[in-house]
């Protein structure tokens, strides 16, 4: 496709900031057509996976999933091995957080855009992404093949990986240094006190956590986000946005026919799927 028929999706939880990065848009890129505005990152990922946009612009920080974590599962989603296929949208994320955006950004070789955007500046994201639209419009002209493609998607899982592992371009509070030992866990008027060494996996279910061991489940509060900093990381392992699983507690690996990677519990029935943004940790001796 090419630049002058480009299409944008904007996700930006604050409607009025996402008026006028539109209203730049339109001065900087006339012809750009922006084809949705969503506010969280779910929206974002539903929207881009129906309306496969050439360009998303995306806010670090939305209700629920953030902007890092909506591209990877974007990423993970996007249909592969279609002859008609789009390319994957050429990323821009956009942050009010200047200290650590400009060098977390610039190492990964991803485009960012400061809050409040200024004119001179989305005019020089808008050259690189015009820029870029072309290429790929002449690499699928030229056929080019489906491992450069991978290569391609592997380097932006990297970049995106770095980017969640460290959480340069999001800061919250300090990493905590205290190992939980045991999950407090309410059920109704009394406390159950459940051993860490009992849980197989946690999983974000909208403003719970569920806790899972072999034989129960229990809710609790924390969030995920915060809770991984308190899990000893060679013990529970990321796996997928929203589920964090002990290692020991995988017993097998398998791989699908789309090539998605699937976990079988020891001691629990269901699989896990693994999102491409963890699947590194899954490989072979």
């Amino acid at each position: 496709m090419s630049s002058d028929a480009a299409r944008a999706l904007i996700a930006e939880d604050e409607p009025l900031l996402a008026a006028a990065l539109q209203a730049e848009l339109q001065r900087a890129w006339p012809q750009l057509q922006i084809v949705a505005t969503v506010g969280d990152g779910a929206s974002a990922v539903r929207e881009a996976l129906r309306l496969q946009p050439d360009v998303l612009f995306l806010d670090i920080r939305m209700p629920g999933m953030s902007g890092l974590e909506a591209a990877a599962e974007l990423l993970d989603a996007w249909p592969q091995g279609l002859p008609a296929q789009s390319a994957f949208p050429a990323l821009v994320f956009v942050t009010a957080y200047d200290q650590y955006a400009v060098e977390a950004f610039e190492a990964q070789a991803l485009d960012y855009l400061l809050k409040p955007v200024r004119s001179d500046r989305l005019a020089r994201t808008v050259v690189r992404l015009q820029a870029r639209l072309a290429e790929a419009t002449g690499a699928r002209a030229t056929a080019a093949t489906p491992t450069q493609a991978a290569a391609s998607e592997e380097r932006l899982l990297a970049q995106l990986r770095a980017l969640l592992t460290g959480d340069s371009a999001a800061p919250g509070p300090a990493a905590s240094t205290m190992r939980l030992s045991v999950i407090q866990a309410s059920v109704g008027q009394a406390i159950h006190l459940v051993p860490l060494d009992e849980v197989v996996y946690f999983e974000a279910a909208d403003k719970y956590v569920r806790v899972l061991t072999a034989d129960h489940e229990y809710l609790i509060r924390t969030p995920l986000r915060e809770l991984l900093t308190q899990l000893d990381p060679q013990q529970f392992w990321q796996i997928h946005r929203a589920t964090v699983v002990r290692a020991e507690a995988v017993g097998q690996v398998t791989r699908d026919e789309a090539g998605k990677l699937w976990l079988q519990l020891r001691r629990r029935p269901e699989r896990l799927p693994v999102s491409r943004l963890y699947a590194h940790l899954f490989r072979a001796m």
